[in-house]
């Protein structure tokens, strides 16, 4: 079960502690229901080529990773037949064991934005949290979780054109 919240942002925190750092292509076979693909190269580390399936939801919903060889991500990729989403993601480690994820997405392209995303174990601690007490306030402004859309698979289908779903397979 993923239990997150997400907020629209501007460039990276300011005065937080980077605990780790990758680069990220991903992309779509299905929005609804997603299933995507994605490499994510941990910078100093490992690269890890994942699958994975989301369930409905905002708050919490179901998925579910599983790691894929790279003959099975290329074979993907050319499914899909359209440029990748590019993505710098950067954590930083919050009080409580929590971990704020900024991103960076297609940074050389003019539909390029930023958002930041915090994972929760429970939907009550995640609704209970409170940015200003983490003196994120300021920069956690804007939240975005389950706002019309905010997520990566509606601005895969607004900059990737048209909808991607199982039906086109």
């Amino acid at each position: 079960m993923e239990i997150e919240r997400k907020w629209w942002v501007q460039g990276w925190p300011c005065g937080l502690q980077e605990c780790e750092r990758y680069q990220m292509d991903q992309g779509y076979i299905s929005v609804r229901p997603t299933v995507r693909i994605r490499r994510e190269a941990l910078a100093g580390g490992p690269t890890a080529l994942v699958l994975c399936f989301k369930g409905a939801g905002t708050l919490s919903r179901e998925e579910i990773e599983t790691g894929i060889d790279a003959e099975l991500f290329a074979r993907l990729e050319r499914l899909i037949g359209k440029p990748l989403i590019r993505k710098e993601r950067r954590g930083y480690a919050l009080p409580g064991g929590l971990t704020l994820e900024v991103n960076c997405v297609d940074p050389d392209r003019p539909t390029g934005f930023w958002y930041a995303e915090v994972e929760f174990a429970t939907e009550a601690q995640a609704l209970a949290w409170d940015p200003a007490a983490a003196g994120l306030g300021d920069y956690l402004a804007d939240e975005c979780t389950g706002r019309p859309g905010a997520s990566m698979g509606e601005y895969w289908e607004r900059t990737r054109g048209g909808r991607t779903n199982s039906c086109n397979l």
